[in-house]
């Protein structure tokens, strides 16, 4: 059973940080390209950053604050998002995502991240 579960949202004050989580199993994860995305309310669904095993590539609106990482266990595949110098347009529900075409995106439940003092 493929499970893609996310962790780590939250209320944060602007200028704070967070840290996501995704926990991505039940299939080979390892070849797949990873990454999160993010809805606000209203708005549609854009990428925030995105990995492979050699290549990261980030929104230009999170370049230079946000970092992807993953670590590609046995079975399972944790995929990490650190936010630094959060800010309220930050605020969103986040998405971990998994992809490898041409098979059908996975995606996960989502974790809210709110930023407001």
């Amino acid at each position: 059973q493929v499970q893609l579960v996310e962790s780590g949202g939250g209320l944060v004050q602007p200028g704070g940080s967070l840290r996501l989580s995704c926990a991505a199993s039940g299939t080979i994860f390892s070849f797949y390209t990873m990454g999160w995305y993010r809805q606000a309310p209203g708005k549609q669904r854009e990428l925030v950053a995105s990995i492979t095993n050699s290549n990261t590539n980030y929104a230009d609106s999170v370049k230079g604050r946000f970092t992807i990482s993953r670590d590609n266990a046995k079975n399972t595949v944790y995929l990490y998002l650190q936010m630094n110098s959060l800010k309220p347009e930050d605020t969103a529900v986040y998405y971990c995502n998994a992809r490898r075409p041409p098979a059908t995106p996975w995606w996960g439940q989502g974790t809210q991240v709110t930023v407001s003092s």
